[in-house]
């Protein structure tokens, strides 16, 4: 399947000019979890995954040009947003499977960015058959190198101690100015957009003794993709 070109170029304009909408959110239960989800427009069926922290508003600038061409479905990862139940990339791919066989979609192209990103690649590697495409946007370092690892770990424990010594509002101060959250735009909206998302996060996996995490993904891993992939990064992005 090929993307359409706004597509493209709303994925270069990350948190673009952002018009609110009322669109319903819908409660799907898989496991025992209960995800929000959207699901909009008709056609070729493209699926955004978003980035820790975040939720699927995330991705409306894009549902907002894209549900008149594409069937276009977001979510609430576990433990975001809307959706019940702690954070679990590794668990992300089943409840994928489950919301698309819930909505009869067939190979729809498979988008995510950071977080989000390494979501669908593991999804794609696990699932090929159930893609046609796969976009991932500033993916977190997933070939092994070490550095970026431990400097992403280093960061998460100093976000972690954070939130348990002084409370989630110190956390989200502190994330939304973060390199690798911070918006580098003057646009009001897509602030205005970013902090609601933020405050909806609940933190549950910065309490969690155990965090959780998907598989390990390796050069070797993923040059069995063969489905056509797309892989951005932004003049900011900061390895993770």
């Amino acid at each position: 399947m090929t993307l359409p070109a706004p597509a493209l170029s709303l994925f270069a304009n990350f948190f673009s000019v952002f018009e609110t909408r009322t669109m319903p959110d819908r409660p799907f239960r898989t496991g025992d979890v209960t995800l929000r989800y959207r699901a909009e427009g008709e056609g070729p069926a493209i699926v955004f995954l978003h980035a820790w922290t975040l939720d699927l508003d995330q991705w409306e600038p894009q549902a907002l040009e894209l549900a008149s061409t594409m069937r276009v479905v977001r979510h609430d990862r576990r433990g975001h947003g809307g959706s019940t139940g702690t954070p679990d990339p590794g668990r992300d791919a089943d409840d994928l499977v489950a919301l698309l066989d819930h909505l009869q979609l067939a190979r729809p192209v498979v988008a995510g960015t950071s977080q989000g990103a390494r979501v669908a690649l593991g999804f794609a590697l696990r699932h090929p058959e159930r893609l046609s495409a796969l976009v991932v946007d500033g993916a977190p370092d997933c070939l092994g190198a070490g550095e970026p690892e431990a400097s992403g770990d280093a960061l998460r424990a100093s976000l972690v101690a954070l939130a348990r010594d002084a409370g989630m509002d110190a956390f989200r101060r502190a994330w939304r100015e973060n390199p690798l959250m911070k918006l580098r735009g003057e646009n009001p909206e897509a602030r205005l957009l970013l902090d609601r998302m933020l405050a909806r996060y609940p933190g549950a996996d910065l309490l969690d003794d155990a965090p959780k995490g998907g598989a390990p993904i390796d050069a070797k891993a993923l040059a069995r993709l063969t489905m056509p992939v797309l892989v951005m990064n932004g003049e900011f992005d900061t390895p993770a």
